[in-house]
């Protein structure tokens, strides 16, 4: 199998200097490494809570930001060497849907401005006819009715509306990846399941490949076929969506796992024994990131960080719990997605 996006050994360090005194470096993600492959278009949810390191990773693999050590791949290709030919490529063909979907308009446009945008930047129609038809077959395939949302200001459209204007936008360039960074956190409950469903859609028959960031497990859960979660920027576990959210091997994954809601009133939720944060005095831990918070701690996790080991072949959870099991040879955790 072929690489088309690719982390190798990826840290961003953000801070650690100042004019007049030095500011504390910032580690937003550590060590990190995974592949998207080309031949085997997958939904891959990152998930984590506030501060992971899941934004942070998404500008990076857009080429927003320029990590601090590392590689940054496409289709062989580092990012920061890309010819304007290459990032022009690149740019069409991994493209994002962020949070916020009216962030994204211009209120002194309608929203056929951001539509028609990529159509004349990246060529993709010999005629205006033929750019207005990819528009019309856009909208329809994400749920779209072209005459009622054409013509409109963004204040017009609902929430749900201008996020699938944008799920739609990024169809329109004919992508191999898609990067949608809390795409429906924003949107109620009713829109959430249509969005979702588009962007399974878009990888069932399209073969567009998916990158869901989230801090919903239960969303993650539904449309992944992987996971990998993060915590302070590192891996904390990753593997098949099914096995690490149903049987969860990391303390913090079990952590995230226990807070989903229930619908039963009688059952208490089982995340209530596990602290939400690190105290203020809190141990400072040179080995795991997640000792301060973990239940099952022990004296070898203060001072070492625990390597990536394989409790099963589709698994790889970062914890000394797991120490009798064999360490993953690479450190792509993607490895483990394909049984490596």
């Amino acid at each position: 199998m072929s690489a088309l996006l690719e982390l190798k050994d990826v840290t961003k360090t953000y801070g650690g200097g100042g004019l007049l005194r030095k500011r504390p470096a910032v580690v937003a993600l550590d060590n990190v490494s995974f592949t998207i492959e080309d031949d085997n278009p997958t939904i891959t949810a990152i998930a984590g809570e506030s501060g992971s390191g899941k934004t942070t990773l998404a500008h990076l693999l857009l080429g927003h930001i320029d990590q601090t050590k590392g590689i940054v791949r496409y289709r062989g290709q580092e990012l920061s060497r890309m010819t304007a030919d290459e990032r022009l490529r690149f740019r069409r063909e991994v493209q994002p849907i962020f949070q916020d979907p009216f962030a994204a308009f211009n209120p002194f446009y309608r929203i056929d401005h951001v539509l028609t945008m990529p159509i004349k930047r990246f060529k993709l129609a010999g005629s205006a006819v033929e750019g207005q038809r990819l528009i019309v077959e856009a909208l329809e395939m994400v749920g779209l009715r072209p005459r009622e949302t054409l013509g409109r200001f963004p204040h017009q459209l609902s929430g749900g509306q201008r996020q699938r204007i944008m799920v739609a936008r990024a169809l329109l360039c004919r992508p191999r990846v898609i990067l949608a960074d809390e795409p429906v956190s924003m949107v109620d409950a009713s829109l959430r399941a249509t969005i979702l469903a588009s962007l399974q859609q878009l990888n069932r028959d399209l073969g567009i490949s998916v990158i869901y960031i989230t801090h919903d497990l239960t969303t993650a859960y539904q449309i992944s076929d992987n996971i990998v979660v993060l915590y302070r920027g590192s891996v904390a576990e990753a593997g098949s969506a099914e096995r690490v959210i149903h049987d969860p091997k990391h303390p913090y994954t079990r952590l995230l796992v226990s807070s989903i809601p229930v619908p039963d009133r009688r059952r208490r939720w089982t995340g209530e024994h596990l602290p939400d944060t690190e105290g203020p005095a809190a141990r400072t831990s040179l080995g795991c990131k997640f000792a301060a918070r973990c239940p099952n701690a022990m004296d070898m996790c203060w001072s070492n960080p625990p390597p990536p080991y394989r409790p099963d072949e589709h698994r790889v959870a970062s914890c000394f719990l797991h120490r009798d099991s064999p360490v993953l040879e690479s450190t792509d955790v993607s490895a483990v997605f394909m049984g490596r």
